[in-house]
């Protein structure tokens, strides 16, 4: 006895639009031509499981030119939803009629599974030759996105060398009027007030502490959409963009290119250049300084949870030694005295890491585990020598290379958290699996 062959339901929805509301008040308008000729359509594909579903989408008096109309953007939730398999409309450009707007709506009928039918010109992604044809019209897409980029970019540097502003957030010192900079009396003079006490204190990080001491802040502006952007006190970041900015000389640059602004200047050439001569100086002693190569095989895992930021690896030389630390992003950002946490002695942490890590590695639950796991691999080691080999951690640990260390840290810890009084390490479990099989190994 054969089995019928049962076809999998296919839901359609028919989108319709018209430009003008011209006719849309008469018993049976442009929009209900176009639907009854689409419905016919899926009538005519019902062997194929077709199914016409319920909802009408009609956009009536939108232009194609647009993404901004009611029915559209509620059959794209319903695509969003899962609940539509093809979208059926009488032509192409019922759809849009900008090819980008087509190409962005089609690539969120392929996220979720849906094609794209329109009758009068036999285009539907449902047929391999229907794909075919919008790659085609998605390449010209993309050739037209990239051509308007071109062109923006073209004339973004255009402007510049007018040294025009070209928008984004005003520098400090600075107020947007008709898209042009012009200067703010008050900030202006705390712009010349830092680069006048950098000149004299030669440190970002005494600045830094001076001015939020003096309750200072970073600009503060309105969006073009109305929204308020208060200022923030001032870290040693937002200090280097201030010093570095030409924007202050009264230039605009491009790529590299200086030309000469539209707007006033705000720092002397001279203190600009002074300013420049002790940050490559700064920069040249930092760069010596930080040439020494450190172990750290806790950076990328140790945080500070005061702070919720990662640690940074770091060292000093006293007599001829070196002493290593890993230390509060904020504090290296915003200065000591805003962390609690500040900076912990490197070799110190590790050492109580790896006390953690070897003592859940000799509990009686993980030997176990970790026995049966190399028993099913075919491993005879009994259960006794498996807890000798965790025990054995610290001076195969000592043996290792820094890069080796760094490496079995990274598999066995998710991450390592710090405050003043305690250390929390959260381990993966898969990684003390691999570094037992290691031990075992050389055990």
């Amino acid at each position: 006895m054969s089995r019928k062959t049962v076809t999998p339901k296919v839901r359609c929805a028919i989108y319709t639009r018209k430009s003008t509301e011209e006719g849309l008040d008469m018993e049976f308008n442009s929009l209900d031509a176009q639907y009854e000729a689409c419905a016919a359509y899926i009538a005519s594909q019902k062997s194929q499981g077709w199914h016409l579903l319920p909802d009408r989408y009609d956009d009536g008096g939108f232009s194609g030119g647009t993404m901004e109309r009611p029915a559209l953007k509620r059959l794209m939730m319903e695509i969003e939803a899962g609940h539509v398999d093809i979208v059926v409309c009488y032509k192409v450009d019922r759809m849009s009629r900008s090819l980008l707007d087509f190409s962005q709506l089609i690539e969120v009928f392929e996220k979720h599974n849906t094609s794209f039918v329109s009758i009068t010109q036999q285009f539907s992604t449902t047929t391999s030759m229907g794909r075919l044809t919008l790659n085609m019209l998605l390449s010209f897409a993309q050739y037209e996105r990239e051509v308007i980029a071109e062109r923006i970019r073209d004339k973004f540097a255009a402007s510049r060398r007018k040294g025009m502003w070209m928008g984004g957030v005003p520098p400090l010192g600075y107020d947007v009027v008709e898209r042009k900079l012009v200067i703010n009396l008050d900030e202006a003079q705390l712009i010349q007030r830092i680069f006048k006490r950098f000149t004299q204190l030669g440190s970002v990080t005494d600045l830094m502490r001076e001015l939020n001491e003096a309750g200072h802040h970073t600009k503060a502006w309105t969006t073009q959409s109305g929204q308020v952007r208060e200022g923030k006190p001032f870290d040693k970041g937002a200090l280097y963009r201030i010093l570095n900015n030409r924007t202050y000389l009264g230039e605009a640059t491009h790529k590299d290119q200086v030309y000469p602004g539209e707007h006033e200047a705000i720092v002397s050439r001279d203190l600009w250049e002074r300013v420049r001569s002790i940050n490559a100086r700064n920069t040249h002693q930092r760069s010596n300084t930080n040439r020494a190569e450190t172990s750290a095989p806790l950076k990328g895992i140790i945080r500070c949870g005061h702070c919720n930021r990662s640690m940074k690896p770091s060292h000093t030389r006293k007599k001829g030694k070196q002493y290593r630390y890993y230390t509060c992003m904020k504090a290296t950002k915003s200065g000591h005295d805003a962390c609690p946490v500040k900076s912990v002695p490197a070799g110190e942490i590790e050492s109580i890491v790896l006390d953690q890590i070897q003592a859940i590695l000799t509990s009686p639950e993980m030997v176990v585990k970790i026995w049966r796991s190399i028993s099913n691999e075919g491993s005879t080691m009994p259960e006794r020598e498996v807890t000798q080999a965790m025990q054995n951690l610290e001076p195969i640990w000592q043996e290792l290379f820094p890069l080796e260390q760094s490496r079995l840290l990274h598999l066995l810890l998710d991450r390592a958290v710090v405050t003043t009084d305690a250390l929390e390490v959260h381990i993966r479990g898969q990684g003390l699996e691999h570094l037992a099989g290691e031990i075992i190994t050389s055990h």
